[in-house]
């Protein structure tokens, strides 16, 4: 039995969608509790597999990190945290607001020894339906060649134990594929990617994220932002104006009707509710941050993976990974 500890407040439809996927993940997991942390009446049902535990605080999505971390002691975000810290909950699941959440998870739960940088990853849809982990997406705007060199190591480890993908293969965002293209970050982690033990095939382009031509995409925490979000907008998008299309005129309303099979599979394929949340690798503890406009699927995934988690021993695999490259 797992114990996760879920941010009822946290999301842009909270609370109630947290509590429909919450309710969803305890049908289809016998081995889950809740530990629910929320404002009076976020959570009014009775269930024996949960704990509703009462905040008097919310930290939204216009608060400064830090100073809502250190001042909103009895929010939901610090709470769960604390309870990942104490022991009493095995992992900790939130939507809220990304800032807090990672300044929790370092201030409240703690990095790993010998971690520099904890990263935020998450699992990028593919053209291959297989999906490519990619980090860092915004836990660091700066970054020094061995902070990447730790991410591809804690990617790595995630990938095998959490995804059941043995032996990933990594490569270096940069702009060109030569050894001669990229910045001084980019050319210093490549050296030192070169020397692991990685399974490292070396530089690739942003056009080649979506393609799943490899399993894991390392890049510095700007970047990786900047990438997810362009990711996202360009997904948006096109299926915006392909849906404009065939809703343009009588023939191609049918012609849709014709293809509407293989546009829900285009649709599947750019949907990020089916990987459950983004995990910041590197805290002493499993957090996973899902998407700030996650519906009741996207929470029931996020608690479905952070149940993987916490049956894994990924943290300590880090440990010793991190023990052994110093």
């Amino acid at each position: 039995m797992k114990t996760i500890a879920v941010d009822l407040m946290g999301g842009d439809h909270a609370p109630k969608v947290v509590v429909e996927g919450i309710k969803s993940a305890l049908e289809k997991y016998d081995n889950l509790k809740i530990k629910a942390y929320g404002t009076a009446g976020s959570w009014t049902d009775n269930h024996d597999r949960v704990e509703f535990i009462e905040v008097t605080e919310v930290i939204t999505s216009e608060d400064d990190p830090v100073r809502a971390v250190r001042r909103k002691k009895d929010s939901s975000i610090v709470r769960a945290a604390k309870a990942v810290k104490d022991g009493e909950a095995d992992a900790f699941v939130s939507a809220g607001n990304t800032g807090a959440l990672l300044t929790a998870g370092l201030f409240v739960i703690g990095r790993i020894k010998g971690i520099e940088r904890p990263a935020l990853a998450s699992m990028i849809p593919t053209t291959s339906e297989k999906g490519m982990l990619m980090l860092d997406l915004g836990a660091n705007s700066e970054n020094k060649p061995n902070h990447l060199l730790q991410f591809a190591h804690m990617a790595s480890i995630y990938m095998e134990n959490i995804i059941g993908r043995k032996n990933p293969k990594i490569g270096l965002i940069n702009n060109g594929s030569e050894d001669i293209k990229g910045t001084p970050l980019t050319k210093e982690t490549h050296q030192l990617l070169k020397e692991s033990n990685l399974n490292y095939s070396g530089f690739f382009e942003t056009r080649d994220v979506l393609t799943g031509k490899y399993d894991i995409g390392v890049t510095d925490g700007f970047t990786g932002n900047v990438i997810l979000k362009t990711i996202e907008g360009t997904a948006s998008s096109i299926l915006g104006e392909v849906k404009k299309i065939f809703l343009s005129s009588f023939f191609n309303k049918l012609s849709a009707l014709a293809v509407k099979k293989d546009l829900s599979k285009l649709k599947d394929v750019m949907d990020y509710r089916q990987f459950g949340g983004a995990p910041l690798l590197g805290v002493n503890g499993h957090v996973l941050k899902a998407h700030g406009s996650s519906d009741a699927l996207a929470i029931e995934n996020a608690i479905r993976n952070a149940i993987t988690m916490a049956e894994s021993d990924a943290i300590e695999k880090i440990k010793e990974a991190i023990s052994t490259d110093e």
